[in-house]
């Protein structure tokens, strides 16, 4: 965190100074400490005992606007119960954290209970006394979605200004904390109701397959197949969404090794010419030997969703061409970085749909209804170079194909000249 030198005046001494450099130093420990957990509850009860510490106060208290109601309810405090906190909702107006939510400013009263904004229902719930607290917004990407409050200074000593940028910059931390937390939340449990999914739709797909055993008439035939259809359609979208949620929780662990990605184009080729084959397509590799470090089956599921792609939605007869090659020290990349590339010459992409190809679901308008998918594949493909420290991009011109572009870390320096 950058220090303003105007937080400091001219005649500050040595020992405020040094003070002033403990607590930013142990604000940065527990921003840290903040982004090691993505359970809320814990997450939550670190930033109320955070701030009473930086701000030597009493009690400090964490309101969230709840995006139902668009109140604030109390999330975490240290004069509250579970119970206590679900039955006091805290309006926007009449309440000085609804004045800060609202202004996304912070306010400091020294004297809480003369203040015409002030909300006492927590001091009847509790039996405490406010004297005085510091309010300050969580604001994440210029949205706030909560206040933190800090009560009662420890021997009544006087707030200062640090206190108030001590607090902000805490809040600030606690803020993209608790949105990374409530993402995880949401992405764990959809990931768990689709994991419970997997269950029924085997005992469909078996069921399916032993129905198409036994004698059917032929609209009886018809039907058991397109059920089958679409139960093999929906658990190759439940497996599609677990990847995805896992890459996108950060629980996906990566097996990283050393390989020849040349090779591995290869060997996905082969997984996939019998396909291009039926439509007359081509598939020619170019590019030398070049080792890699990478997960080498996270790899090849991307390479083999760029490869059925290309196939997918070229034209028939048409032309598939992988690359793979080490960059040059000009390119504008990270240096050791492997370049791999998946060409067609099939319909292209037009540039409104290149600005969401990577979204989740996101399916091109005019081939929609032409081909089968679950339309997450290149957003999982993403995900996993990213997570590799990569980079992905598309370059298309409707009517002439598509280059899907990715980066990777090389294992070691190597020469463009020389051996690999």
């Amino acid at each position: 965190m950058k220090m303003d030198a105007q937080l400091l005046p001219e005649d500050i001494n040595l020992n405020t100074y040094r003070q002033l450099m403990a607590r930013y130093a142990r604000l940065m420990e527990i921003s840290r400490q903040l982004n090691s957990t993505l359970d809320l509850g814990t997450l939550l009860n670190r930033i109320s005992a955070a701030a009473t510490e930086l701000t030597e106060t009493q009690e400090a208290s964490i309101l969230l606007i709840d995006p139902n109601t668009g109140e604030l309810r109390f999330e975490a405090a240290s004069n509250l119960s579970g119970s206590a906190m679900e039955a006091i909702p805290v309006p926007m107006e009449g309440s000085l954290a609804g004045w800060v939510a609202k202004h996304g400013e912070p306010e400091l009263v020294e004297d809480a209970r003369s203040d015409s904004r002030w909300f006492g229902d927590v001091d009847k719930t509790t039996g405490t006394i406010t004297r005085n607290l510091l309010a300050v917004p969580m604001r994440v990407h210029n949205q706030i979605i909560g206040v933190v409050e800090a009560m009662n200074k420890i021997h009544d000593k006087p707030w200062t200004s640090d206190d108030v940028n001590t607090l902000s910059a805490l809040a600030d931390q606690a803020a993209i904390a608790v949105q990374n937390a409530r993402l995880f939340q949401q992405s764990d449990f959809i990931a768990e109701m689709v994991h419970e999914l997997r269950t029924p739709l085997a005992a469909l797909k078996a069921s399916t397959a032993l129905l198409l055993r036994s004698p059917l008439a032929d609209n009886q035939r018809e039907i058991v197949t397109i059920m089958q259809g679409e139960t093999e359609r929906l658990t190759e979208m439940t497996t599609s969404f677990l990847d995805l949620a896992r890459l996108e929780s950060g629980r996906t662990r990566l097996k990283i090794e050393a390989f020849n990605i040349l090779d591995l184009i290869q060997e996905c080729v082969r997984v996939v010419e019998h396909r291009a084959a039926e439509r007359q397509i081509t598939i020619d590799i170019a590019g030398r030997p070049c080792t890699v470090e990478a997960d080498r089956g996270k790899i090849k599921q991307v390479l083999l969703n760029l490869l059925t792609n290309a196939i997918k939605y070229n034209r028939e007869g048409g032309l598939i061409s992988c690359a793979a090659d080490l960059l040059d020290e000009g390119d504008n990349c990270p240096p050791n970085c492997a370049r791999i590339q998946v060409r067609d010459t099939g319909y292209g992409i037009s540039q409104d749909d290149q600005q969401r190809i990577f979204e989740k679901f996101y399916r091109v308008a005019s081939t929609a209804n032409d081909t089968t998918g679950t339309g997450l594949g290149l957003s999982i493909a993403y995900r996993i170079v990213e997570v590799h420290g990569g980079q992905m991009e598309v370059e298309s011109e409707v009517g002439v194909g598509t280059v899907f572009v990715f980066t990777l870390p090389v294992a070691e320096r190597q020469s463009l000249r020389g051996d690999y």
